[in-house]
């Protein structure tokens, strides 16, 4: 195995190592910074693919990774949880233990289902596909098992995350104007995300978003 791909291994282990800490997060703030530390890792990993592939456009990405998800998201996020003063989650609807067990099953789950895929494919990453999905699936059930706001969008974001690395591991990424677009999209929506956390916190005076079926109720 060469070491490029050896590299390309190693961050991938990094990032399902990550999603595993996310899921097992209470704490905001920590929940920001992993995020953070995962959007390094995809960074890294792109640019090890662009070196090794020589896939030129990778390194647009993975420099557009570093600057969104790396450093302009964790500051807005940041920003949000210091003006709502918001530092734990301590509601997850199913405790961790049964949650880290849960998410061991998508992983084995994710490799079984990525095996015949990950074969067909002509990439040097297409080992890492399984952990791609995986990390997909983990961050898929963060934002569902968590009861606040701002660790469910966290999620959201960390599930693009994936997606990202899914399609980096099958076909070396998405053509720039998708990834562009999509960037923008995130961007976008992180500032409607904002909007949304303020106007939940003044209309029922915290974040959890089982405050808002009484409006079903209403």
């Amino acid at each position: 195995m060469a070491f490029s791909q050896q590299l390309i291994n190693l961050f991938a282990a990094l990032l399902l190592l990550i999603a595993f800490a996310m899921l097992s997060q209470r704490r905001i703030l920590s929940l920001i910074n992993l995020f953070a530390m995962q959007g390094l890792m995809l960074t890294t990993s792109t640019a090890i693919v662009a070196w090794s592939s020589h896939q030129h456009h990778l390194y647009y990405s993975a420099a557009l990774t570093l600057i969104i998800k790396v450093i302009a998201l964790p500051w807005l996020l940041h920003r949000l949880i210091r003006k709502l003063n918001v530092k734990w989650d301590v509601e997850p609807m199913i405790n961790i233990p049964s949650t880290m067990l849960i998410g061991l099953a998508l992983v084995v789950f994710s490799f079984n289902l990525a095996l015949p895929i990950s074969q067909l494919a002509g990439t040097i990453t297409r080992s890492t596909l399984g952990i791609a999905m995986a990390s997909v699936l983990l961050s898929f059930m963060m934002m569902i098992t968590r009861r606040k706001a701002v660790p469910q969008v966290i999620g959201f974001l960390a599930m693009e995350n994936g997606l990202f690395f899914a399609a980096t591991s099958s076909t070396y990424g998405m053509p720039m104007v998708v990834e562009l677009g999509i960037a923008l999209d995130v961007l976008v929506g992180s500032f409607i995300f904002g909007i949304f956390f303020f106007q939940i916190r003044e209309t029922f005076d915290s974040l959890d978003t089982r405050h808002m079926e009484k409006l079903k109720e209403d």
